[in-house]
Order: structure tokens, then sequence, then C-alpha cells
């Protein structure tokens, strides 16, 4: 087989893979009812990842040192903290962090 047809086919079992892992949980849960314990598990899954997200850059790491606090990230961090605790939407937390990084990397 060529390996031009080899990508092609690559790239097609991929893209199958991720739609069905995609939608595959939608169509199971639409026929299945899940236990109250384990939907609230399931709600804190995107505050975790998001808490992930963020203490991950909040830190610069280099080979050979320990890691170092990214000041640029931790004040623009504020406002954006504050903003979650306001009006816990995901979409002003978003806007607000991105302004507010903007703001903090265009005065350093």
């Amino acid at each position: 087989m060529p390996s031009t047809e080899f990508i092609i086919w690559t790239i097609i079992g991929c893209g199958v893979v991720t739609l069905l892992s995609r939608i595959m949980p939608f169509i199971l849960l639409k026929k299945f009812n899940l236990p109250a314990k384990v939907v609230e598990f399931l709600s804190f899954v995107p505050i975790t990842i998001m808490a992930a997200l963020w203490f991950e850059n909040l830190f610069e790491q280099r080979l050979g040192q320990l890691p170092q606090i990214d000041y640029a990230n931790l004040l623009a961090s504020v406002p954006t903290v504050l903003s979650a605790i306001i009006t816990k939407k995901l979409l002003v937390i978003v806007v607000v962090g991105i302004i507010s990084l903007a703001f903090v990397r265009l005065v350093i």
C-alpha cells in the first residue's frame, strides 16, 4: 500500500474514532440513567480541568531549576478569579482572563 493511501486511511480512521468517542456517550446516556452520586461526581470534572490548566500556567519550568512563578499569569489571574466568584459564567471568565492577560502583557 502506498504511503499516501495509508495516510488517508489513517486520517479517516482517526476521524471515525474521534467522532464515535464524542457521540457514543450522548447516545448511551439517553438510554440509561446514571446514579445521583455519579452525576454529582461528574459535575466536578469541568472545575477540575480548569483548575489544572490554571495551575499549570501559573508556573514556569526550566530544566535543572525549580518551577518559578509566572507573574504575568498571576496578575491576570486576580481579576479572572474575581469574575469567576462574582458571575460564575464561563464566557465572562474567559473574556476577563483574555483581556486581563493582554493588558498585563501590554504593560510589562
